[in-house]
This record gives structure tokens, C-alpha cells and sequence, in this order.
């Protein structure tokens, strides 16, 4: 995937954007909006937003499904943007409010949060439930996405 250039859709205005192989992704800009394509920070998703970036981005797509009044997702919070933050433009980070989002949650069978679904050109990979810590995330991340790395600092 790396030698090809890829459809990387933006976190702002949803537009599917492609990449050439020799950009820098992390430098990169919408065509459309013009905003960076990778913040460094997971991206809030509703229904619509969610189905275009599972289905059109060529990186895999990670989601924590969550709400405002579970104390275990606020714990993992902070987990989740610091391991996104390093897996960055190799993975697409997600967030979904179970609450606001409940058809998602139905869709998905979401019974427990946090839960994590890993989504690769539309299809689950994998999902676990429960918080997790940035060591567990990553090591699970690694195990799926064998060429997913954390990027240099």
C-alpha cells in the first residue's frame, strides 16, 4: 500500500482525497476544504461521515464507540488520541458518541463501551471491548495491521 498512492478521505468536509505514494500524508491538504488531512487528533463521526470513511479510505479505519456518562471511555480518552496521534497517516482514527449515534450502535451491535472496531475498505477486522492501555492499543493495532507502526517522534 505504501508504493501506490491512496484515497484518504478528509476529517473536515468528508471529500475523498488521493495521495500519491512519494507525499508526505501528514503534510497533505484537502483539495476540496483545504484542511490538513491527518490532525494528529481523533475525529468525531456521525452516521454519514462514518460510512464515507470506512468505505473510501485506503488506510484502515479505527472507532471508539463511546459516550459522555461511561467513565471507562473518558478514562481511555486520552489513550486513544496519544495512540492515534502515533499511528497517524497510517491508520484513521474515529470517534462515535453511542449516544448520539445510535443507529450506528445498533448497527454494530455495540452492547458494551468502550468498544473498538477496526475497519479495513468497509469490513470489520477485529473489535474488543472495554478500555484498554496505550501498550495494549498498540500491541492490538500491530497484531491487525501488521504494517501499521507508530511514526518516529
Amino acid at each position: 500500500m505504501s508504493q501506490e498512492a491512496r484515497h484518504i478521505v478528509c476529517p473536515h468536509c468528508t471529500r475523498t482525497n488521493l495521495i500519491p505514494a512519494r507525499k508526505d500524508a501528514r503534510r497533505a491538504k484537502c483539495g476540496h476544504c483545504h484542511q490538513p488531512l491527518f490532525t494528529g487528533h481523533p475525529t468525531p463521526a456521525s452516521s454519514a461521515s462514518f460510512t464515507t470513511h470506512i468505505q473510501r479510505n485506503d488506510i484502515p479505519v479505527v472507532v471508539d464507540f463511546w459516550a459522555e456518562w461511561c467513565g471507562p471511555c473518558k478514562a481511555m480518552a486520552p489513550v486513544f488520541e496519544r495512540v492515534g496521534s502515533e499511528f497517524e497517516p497510517e491508520l484513521r482514527f474515529l470517534k462515535v458518541d453511542t449516544e448520539a449515534e445510535a443507529e450506528l450502535s445498533a448497527r454494530y451491535h455495540i452492547r458494551s463501551i468502550p468498544t473498538l472496531m477496526l475497519f479495513h475498505k468497509g469490513n470489520v477486522v477485529s473489535q474488543r471491548a472495554g478500555a484498554v492501555t496505550a501498550d495494549a492499543l498498540r500491541q492490538w493495532l500491530r497484531q491487525h495491521v501488521p504494517s501499521a507502526a507508530p511514526a518516529a517522534s
